[in-house]
């Protein structure tokens, strides 16, 4: 008589005792389909491939083609540093070890020595146990323990009792062993030590248990696996390529910005050149909305913290702000986490009728985020932010050629820094229609104005994806997603249809009929934050911008600072009066190595060498990044070839194009 039910991928039911294993099932379709198994499931658990089967439900293979089979190689992988680790430091003490995007890692902390931690330079004898295990080809199988029984096994281990007892009363705790070693685990393993074959350790990093500030800093050692040794080779090569485009390192190394805990965490200092790419990016979008009928504006970076309760922010974002500050006379105030309350409060300043509409703000807006001190990175994620802000004031009639009009900016935005189609892609984001209550209560809305941004995409023929869940609380919205040069997707643009805000602040305009009408609030980031945007930028060039955005756009070299010094500042001086971005380098030091620095260091597009001839003729010989090739050419041509690379946002400068064509 069979004991279990369990329901195959076609359907089938099949009864089974309760002493099957996931191999014999997949022995008994094919042998070779046992082979490539890595691990099986029953609804939503693991099953190791040599475990029983212990309930009934439907039951799943997962071979090494598909992309969880990776997920559970690295995860073993993970539990295999785990158990090197425990052989070469008995005493260590281990948090978690999950897979992760491209890899995997394991949080540890060896609290038997003061100060003592896992170094990247042990990496080579780790490896060397990992390898040790592998070839004994240890079983590896979880089974379900009490919690007694659990919290006994990891009685010298802090952080895995403090796991277990977080778990609910009623939830079953099960461990996989494997050898010597017992971990905490839910399953999905593989079948053995012997099938983890392919796989580094990468470096280590601070990470605070549990994500939080107040918690023991913890050790992170990060990893890869594969299941062949050309994949992984792939995955090495590309970390490398992660690193050198690293906009931390970049930054560093071309003085852009930087962090200091003197300063404050997740505050960023930008430093002249860093502060020249943003100045180029901001005057260039200010005059890109001015031409699209944008009145730019400035706001408070400190508001009423009443101001932040009417919007709601307050409500829903209280743990992502700062907290409020107490004036003499008993005022609340708040560093704002947004911009739309006070550029509603411009709105506002006067009355308003339907001939005032589209009506259009901007603002580089300053805003504070309570970011985890643990999630702070570079520019990428700060506490202090500016925001390439606008909102734009609307009838209902007007929200879709209004978000027509807006995608078009974007895009042609996108265009002069020289994005294609190919480098982002739309999610239009829905709210979540089996979780309302997190969203502003009003299905009809939700219904239209989805629908008009659905709508809107259509009209203009353009591609995109949908996505449940990741609305914001006033209404839904459209997501430009970019791959990242580190291959990430981050969202660079939104724009958002806002109902609920000009209901709180009791917007209005008056209507031909000469009655109150309420409108519609777009809210709209062309770049999103100028810290994020830049360091995008940063790694998408690999700090070699081009010429328009360039920190330094040509450096000026003497060969003789006595010989040719003057002839060098007269041309210094030429080029700084035109408006391009130049520097003198007249420093006591050989050619050869001031030429090394303005490429490797500056990276810049065009380095300007005097010399005798040049003096002679009145010229420059000039150098072209990323080329042997030099040209020497008159002063007043490479001003005009400079010139015209930065009105055509370096996007193939045709007088560039005519110079090295020469």
């Amino acid at each position: 008589m069979a004991d279990l039910k369990i329901t195959m991928p076609d359907g089938r039911e099949k009864e089974i005792s309760e002493a099957t294993t996931p191999l014999q099932i997949a022995s008994a379709i094919s042998p070779s389909l046992a082979k490539k198994s890595v691990v099986a499931k029953v609804d939503d658990h693991y099953i190791g491939m040599n475990e029983v089967i212990r309930f009934s439900g439907k039951f799943k293979l997962v071979t090494k083609d598909e992309d969880e089979a990776l997920d559970v190689l690295r995860h073993s992988t993970a539990h295999l540093l785990a158990q090197a680790l425990r052989h070469l430091h008995p005493q260590i003490h281990l948090g978690v070890g999950p897979s992760i995007a491209n890899g995997f890692y394991y949080d540890t902390d060896d609290l038997a020595e003061a100060d003592k931690q896992v170094a990247a330079d042990e990496f080579p004898a780790i490896i060397a146990e990992m390898k040790k295990l592998v070839q004994q080809n240890i079983p590896i199988n979880n089974r379900p323990v009490s919690r007694q029984e659990a919290l006994k096994i990891f009685a010298a281990d802090p952080y895995k009792t403090a796991l277990i007892n977080d778990l609910p009363e009623n939830e079953e705790i099960t461990v996989a062993e494997q050898g010597d070693y017992t971990d905490l685990d839910r399953g999905g393993l593989v079948p053995s030590t012997g099938w983890i074959k392919h796989f580094a350790l990468t470096s280590v990093a601070g990470a605070y248990w549990r994500g939080k500030s107040d918690n023991q800093m913890m050790q992170r050692i990060y990893g890869l696996s594969e299941w062949d040794a050309s994949r992984l080779e792939e995955q090495k090569k590309a970390l490398e390529e992660r690193k050198e485009r690293d906009h931390r390192t970049i930054g560093k190394q071309m003085e852009l910005f930087f962090t200091s805990q003197e300063i404050g965490a997740g505050l960023p200092v930008w430093l002249p050149n860093g502060a020249a790419i943003r100045r180029t990016i901001e005057d260039y979008l200010v005059e890109k909305e001015r031409q699209n009928g944008y009145m730019n504006v400035y706001t408070p970076v400190v508001s009423n913290l009443d101001l932040y309760k009417r919007s709601g922010h307050w409500d829903h974002y209280r743990d992502d702000m700062f907290p409020a500050m107490t004036a003499d006379d008993g005022e609340q105030l708040e560093l704002r986490p947004m911009n739309c309350p006070s550029h509603i409060a411009i709105f506002e300043h006067e009355p308003r009728s339907y001939r005032d509409l589209p009506y259009r703000i901007a603002e580089f807006g300053q805003m504070h985020r309570w970011e985890k001190s643990g999630a702070l990175t570079g520019l990428s994620r700060v506490r202090e932010m500016t925001l390439n802000d606008g909102h734009t004031v609307v009838s209902p009639e007007q929200v879709e050629p209004e978000f027509k009009d807006i995608l078009r900016l974007i895009r042609e935005v996108y265009a002069d820094f020289g994005f294609t189609d190919n480098d982002y892609r739309f999610r239009l984001s829905y709210r979540d229609p089996n979780n309302t209550q997190k969203y502003f209560d009003d299905d009809a809305m939700w219904k239209h104005a989805q629908a008009a941004l659905k709508r809107a995409m259509d009209d203009m023929g353009l591609d995109y994806f949908e996505a449940e869940g990741e609305a914001a609380f006033y209404g839904p919205k459209l997501d430009i997603q970019f791959k990242t040069a580190l291959g990430n997707e981050e969202t660079m643009s939104t724009i958002q249809l806002d109902f609920l805000l000009p209901e709180r602040f009791d917007m209005k305009y008056t209507g031909e009929d000469n009655q109150d009408h309420r409108p519609v609030l777009i809210h709209r980031g062309v770049v999103g934050t100028m810290e994020r945007f830049v360091a995008f930028l940063i790694e998408k060039y690999k700090g070699q911008f081009p010429t328009w955005l360039a920190p330094v756009q040509a450096v000026v070299i003497p060969v003789n600072n006595g010989a040719h010094g003057d002839y060098a500042k007269s041309i210094y001086s030429k080029l700084m009066k035109d408006g391009r971005r130049i520097k003198l380098d007249n420093r006591d030091e050989k050619l050869g190595y001031l030429i090394r620095d303005a490429q490797v260091n500056l990276k810049t597009p065009y380095i300007l060498v005097v010399g005798d001839q040049e003096v002679k003729d009145h010229t420059v010989t000039v150098r072209f990044r990323g080329s042997d090739y030099t040209k020497e050419m008159s002063v007043d041509a490479f001003v005009e070839m400079i010139n015209d690379d930065v009105a055509n946002y370096s996007k193939g400068s045709d007088k560039v194009k005519e110079m090295l064509n020469k």
